[in-house]
């Protein structure tokens, strides 16, 4: 945009962060950038300063500054941001107000931190009728399993409050190294976010009553167990960044494949593994959902099946190691 432009927020945009509403509606504008235009006032609401927590109102008269976007630029830097694969997505539930996939390990659920084309991007980009498209939830790059999206605001409304209060049931299945040993167990550890000497955001268990520290609860079950591994269903109460890899390291059960907090030395072996006992990436996926529907309250449950790589794996336990 080569001059200023004002427009009055519409019901799609109504109570959304100006944060987020930037993000789509500068799509080739680096974040950073956009939060500069917000601090130093740049964006306007109704003629006043708003930062970035500011939620839209509709009728709101917002003001954008001009800004260059990437059309000037050359073609190679304009390739940098652009999808080199358009995936297709398996469909788990399509209504109205629901968009459920089965998202696939190693895609980002959305742009940024060096990823510019993530799920949610390249949803917008093969429907661009859809007026509104929002995540629910998040799942780290590498978990697969049951993702969550609204295709009205009411409903995203309505799925955040079964969030916060705990009705929304969200179960995962993860491969664990070691001899689980409970058939079922409560962990109750919180959890603070603190910046590796590397750079990278990682999460550690902390006390809970530590300035910033949140609380984390996770319900593990024992699903199976083999001699070396076990595979346990994850149900998540509180959805906090890294809880269940976090809880499951510190209880000496890392997932195989994590990279972040998982045992470096197995998950080297199985990675150079052959055949089916090869295993590349992390063994977590989201395989069940349930919710009451935003609009008609009737429960859903929600399920994706394990991703050939992972079934194949645990087939591969079946044949070679004897069952606890």
């Amino acid at each position: 945009m080569t001059s200023v432009c004002k427009e009055h927020i519409e019901e799609s945009g109504n109570d959304q962060r100006i944060d987020n509403f930037l993000f789509k509606r500068l799509k080739n504008i680096p974040k950073s950038h956009i939060y500069q235009l917000l601090r130093s006032g740049q964006v306007r609401v109704n003629g006043k300063r708003i930062d970035a927590k500011y939620r839209l109102q509709l009728g709101d008269l917002l003001r954008i500054p001009p800004i260059s976007d990437l059309s000037n630029q050359s073609p190679a830097s304009q390739t940098a941001i652009s999808p080199r694969k358009i995936y297709a997505f398996s469909i788990l539930h399509e209504d109205d107000a629901l968009l459920v996939i089965n998202k696939p390990s190693g895609m980002a659920v959305h742009g940024g931190s060096g990823v510019s084309f993530g799920v949610i991007e390249q949803l917008r980009m093969q429907n661009p009728s859809w007026k509104f498209l929002e995540l629910v939830h998040r799942l780290d790059r590498e978990t697969s399993g049951v993702l969550l999206l609204a295709k009205k605001r009411n409903a995203l409304v309505e799925l955040h409050r079964q969030i916060r209060e705990g009705s929304m049931k969200k179960h995962y299945l993860a491969m664990v190294k070691g001899q689980w040993r409970n058939a079922r167990q409560h962990v109750k550890l919180a959890l603070n976010k603190y910046v590796a000497a590397n750079g990278e955001r990682r999460v550690a268990i902390s006390p809970q009553e530590q300035p910033n520290s949140k609380p984390a609860h996770t319900i593990f079950t024992l699903h199976s167990a083999w001699k070396s591994f076990s595979l346990l269903d994850a149900e998540i109460k509180t959805g906090r960044t890294h809880q269940i890899r976090v809880h499951l390291a510190h209880l000496g059960f890392p997932i195989l494949g994590d990279d972040k907090y998982g045992d470096f030395e197995i998950n080297k072996q199985l990675d150079k593994a052959t055949a089916s006992y090869r295993l590349t990436r992390m063994f977590l996926h989201a395989h069940t959902l349930q919710i009451a529907h935003p609009v008609t309250g009737i429960t859903m449950t929600l399920q994706a099946p394990l991703p050939e790589d992972l079934r194949k794996f645990v087939e591969c336990l079946d044949r070679s190691e004897t069952i606890s």
